[in-house]
C-alpha cells in the first residue's frame, strides 16, 4: 500500500501542470473525451510500466541512501526541465488516422524522460513492489487528467500555462531541495 501511495501522491502532483496534461486538454478540444482517456490509460501503463521494471532492477542495486540521493536531485533536474519550452510535442497530433492511437502515441512520447515517469522510476526503485507503484501511478494519471479534461478549459481563462508551469517546478525544486535536506540532516 505504500508503493500505491507514494506513487498515486507524487504522480499525481507531478502531473497537474504538466505538458501532457496540456496535451490531453488539447486533445478534447478536438476529440470526444472517451478515446482520449483511453489512450491515456494505453500510454500510461506502457511507459510507467517500463519506468517500473527499471526502477525495481536499479533498486536492487543501489542502497537505500544513495537512492533517495538520485531521487531528490531528480526531482530538481525534473523542475528545472519543467521550465523550458516543449512545443514540438503538439506538432504531433496532425499525424495519425485514429484519435485513439494519435493521442496515445503523442501521450507515450510526451511521457518518456519525463518527470512523472522518472518519478515512477525512482519510487519503483524505492519500493522494490512494482504492481502497487504501477497501480498509484496510472491511477494518479487518470485522476489528474481527467481533472485536465474537466477543468481545462475554465483553467485555461484564468491561468496562463506558462503560470501552471513556473508553479509546478517551483514545487518539483522544493521536493528536491527538501529530499536532500533531510538526507543531510
Amino acid at each position: 500500500m505504500e508503493g500505491f501511495l507514494a506513487a498515486f501522491t507524487l504522480v499525481f502532483c507531478a502531473e497537474m501542470g504538466d505538458k501532457t496534461q496540456l496535451i490531453v486538454m488539447a486533445f478534447t478540444a478536438r476529440y470526444s473525451w472517451r478515446p482520449v482517456m483511453a489512450a491515456v490509460l494505453a500510454a500510461t501503463l506502457a511507459n510507467h510500466g517500463l519506468a517500473v521494471a527499471l526502477g525495481v532492477l536499479l533498486g536492487g542495486l543501489l542502497p537505500e541512501t544513495e537512492m533517495r540521493i538520485v531521487g531528490s536531485i531528480a526531482f530538481i533536474v525534473f523542475g528545472l526541465l519543467t521550465l523550458r519550452n516543449d512545443e514540438e510535442d503538439e506538432e504531433e497530433v496532425r499525424q495519425s488516422r485514429s484519435p485513439f492511437w494519435t493521442v496515445a502515441l503523442t501521450f507515450f512520447l510526451g511521457e518518456m524522460g519525463d518527470k512523472t515517469q522518472l518519478a515512477v522510476l525512482t519510487i519503483a526503485a524505492e519500493q522494490g513492489a512494482w504492481i502497487p507503484v504501477l497501480a498509484g501511478s496510472t491511477a494518479a494519471m487518470m485522476i489528474a487528467d481527467g481533472l485536465g479534461i474537466a477543468l481545462g478549459a475554465k483553467l485555461r481563462r484564468h491561468v496562463s500555462p506558462e503560470t501552471m508551469k513556473k508553479v509546478s517546478a517551483f514545487v518539483f525544486i522544493l521536493c528536491g531541495v527538501a529530499g536532500l535536506v533531510s538526507i543531510l540532516a
